[in-house]
């Protein structure tokens, strides 16, 4: 079974489970997950939200179905805002999110369910910045990228970086993410001029993939995305936070000594404490297992508390 996709859930119908199994049903929702369609004693944990850590989280659902038969995970992506009206509306037990959640957003779930939502930190992500494989840039600031993706930002060419583009297209083609997706969210908040919004005018994709492989089919583009989602088609740009100072790859190394700027944890979030199947769930991919598969999947394994 592959990971490289993106699966869908819903609490009636079909289901995409960890062992590629599709259940038919419906099935009332508890604090340890779902029953699973044919009764007896297993379960199903609705597990929806990050784009960034969808293949991530599938990887995990597959390693611990394989270990524990009578529990299936089911992963949908949709981006981390989709995740968490999810669990706000009580279609997903867990939520993964590349960002945090919004004070609204944590007050709307309280309101909900009477207990805030928990926030478990699994991993860590160096969010990359993309350009074709042939681009001759290798560096770039996070001033220059909020001057490309910014509104009012003066650079819309690749002649202003001091480059050309293997295509001989001097406009910069900018690539990013629909504004559901936390991606996007943490983007924004750490390269765009505060109190700016993003230039209008980007090809906005609904997946992390999607960015990657818009950028490898096209030399003129420039995109962010998690650095899991390198292909050999694009190229990873050093980033510094402004001219003068040392740029750094995205590298997990670089991404734990804080010398990468556009670095960010990995959520999970609850409906306050997790119990049972979904404690134990969690608590298994924080174990060695669970953070080997973190870094076999590019990211960086959780800090020990």
């Amino acid at each position: 079974m592959t990971t490289n996709r993106k699966c869908t859930f819903t609490t009636c119908g079909l289901t995409l489970l960890a062992g590629g199994l599709l259940l038919i049903g419906c099935g009332k929702k508890t604090t340890n997950g779902s029953p699973k369609a044919g009764g007896g004693n297993s379960v199903e944990i609705q597990n929806a939200g990050s784009d960034t850590m969808v293949n991530l989280a599938q990887a995990w659902a597959e390693a611990y179905g394989a270990a524990n038969s009578n529990v299936g995970i089911a992963v949908a992506g949709g981006g981390s805002g989709t995740g968490i009206a999810a669990l706000i509306n009580g279609t997903a037990d867990i939520a993964n999110c590349s960002r945090a959640m919004k004070s609204t957003e944590l007050t709307k779930a309280k309101n909900t369910h009477g207990t805030d939502p928990k926030q478990h930190v699994m991993g860590l992500d160096a969010l990359a910045v993309y350009v074709h494989k042939d681009n001759p840039l290798n560096e770039i600031t996070i001033e220059q990228l909020g001057a490309i993706y910014g509104e009012e930002g003066t650079i819309t060419k690749w002649s202003q970086l001091g480059v050309k583009s293997s295509d001989g297209n001097d406009k910069i083609i900018r690539i990013s993410r629909q504004s559901n997706s936390g991606t996007y969210v943490y983007f924004k908040d750490t390269v765009i001029p505060k109190g700016k919004e993003f230039k209008l005018g980007s090809r906005d994709l609904h997946g992390s993939k999607d960015v990657v492989e818009l950028v490898g089919n096209t030399p003129s583009a420039i995109g962010y995305s998690g650095m899991g989602y390198a292909t050999d088609h694009v190229k990873m740009l050093k980033v510094a936070v402004k001219k003068g100072e040392t740029p750094h790859p995205p590298t997990l190394q670089n991404a734990l000594d804080k010398k990468y700027p556009i670095s960010r944890p990995l959520y999970m979030y609850t409906v306050g404490e997790p119990a049972g199947h979904i404690k134990d769930y969690i608590d298994w991919c924080l174990t060695d297992a669970g953070q080997k598969i973190v870094v076999d999947n590019g990211y960086i394994p959780a800090p020990k508390n």
